[in-house]
């Protein structure tokens, strides 16, 4: 275990580490500056200039450990692809965003074509060269030797997944909007999909350990207040390594029980834009996504992401007891 848990986790945890000090000052050097949106919450325009694109600090944490373990354990090749393909896409957004000096990089149609080839990607490479196959454990049934498996022909299963990681990466993507947010959210889901793994006895330990210890290194610089933020780049990153490594647990039906804040997030922006229209300009919550209605309402930045990452520990717990 020590070897494809510990060892990934605490490889990864050093890595992003060490990068932290030598990234962050060479993105201050590039002016890689973070755009603050004029209706975002006024207490965030402070953050305008923090360097943005850091979630490359964790992302070559997870490639390098990849490298080291996808020839014994090609299990990981999938995840890490999938993770570091959404990383580029939202590298590519996160450049154009600097570089236009303005929050507006890759247009929704060429983030939406670039998310469809890695998605499909991923999905021909599950379907042919993995054994996977189309099963999806349904929670609470008895687990992975007794439970209940909802298996569906190709062509529902195909179309199902495309949603299901599109919509984990948009999550993730509307969770990344307070110091630390998605980073400590994601090593809960981490840690749950890697002990799950040992569970099931799936050979994808070592990358998802290594999500979690790169996670836990980048903290160091992502918490209250955040030296860097991790931009589009680490947030569509991580949406497709939870989608991914759920997959190749036969588990994207627990992506609703571990990944709740991600779909509340979403929730959230569509009942207020739903409900701005309906009602000619009245607002559902006080700001959207749901962490700055929290922020109007009063509780700081560090409260809102101590309560997050609690429930979804919690969800994590419960989502245990459905294995």
């Amino acid at each position: 275990m020590k070897y494809t848990i510990i060892w990934p986790a605490l490889l990864a945890f050093l890595i992003s580490a060490l990068l932290g000090p030598v990234i962050i000052p060479f993105l201050h050097k590039l002016k890689f500056g973070q755009y603050i949106r004029e209706e975002g919450p006024q207490a965030h325009q402070k953050k305008a200039g923090t360097p943005t694109m850091g979630g490359v600090i964790f992302i070559v944490s997870v490639v390098v450990v990849a490298l080291i373990y996808m020839r014994r354990y090609p299990a990981v090749i999938p995840v890490a692809f999938t993770t570091v393909g959404f990383g580029v896409i939202g590298f590519l957004d996160d450049f154009l965003k600097v570089a236009k000096k303005r929050n507006e990089g890759l247009t929704p149609a060429q983030k939406l074509a670039g998310q469809f080839v890695i998605t499909g990607i991923f999905a021909f490479y599950l379907l042919n060269h993995t054994d996977v196959g189309t099963g999806m454990l349904i929670p609470f049934t008895g687990g992975f030797e007794n439970g209940l498996y909802l298996v569906l022909p190709w062509f529902l299963f195909v179309p199902l997944l495309f949603f299901v990681t599109l919509g984990t990466v948009n999550g993730t993507n509307f969770t990344d909007g307070l110091d630390g947010l998605l980073s400590s959210v994601t090593v809960m889901v981490a840690i749950f999909f890697t002990v799950a793994a040992v569970v099931k006895g799936s050979d994808i330990t070592p990358v998802t350990a290594a999500v979690a210890g790169s996670l836990m290194g980048f903290l160091m610089f992502n918490t209250y207040p955040a030296k860097v933020f991790m931009g589009d780049t680490g947030s569509l990153a991580l949406g497709g390594f939870v989608a991914s490594a759920a997959y190749m647990l036969n588990m994207p039906l627990f992506i609703v029980i571990v990944g709740m804040i991600y779909l509340v997030e979403v929730l959230s922006v569509i009942i207020q834009v739903v409900y701005f229209k309906k009602t000619g300009g009245r607002r559902f919550f006080k700001m959207a996504p749901i962490h700055h209605h929290f922020e109007a309402s009063g509780w700081p930045e560090t409260k809102v992401v101590a309560i997050f990452t609690i429930i979804t520990a919690l969800l994590c717990l419960i989502a245990f007891l459905a294995l």
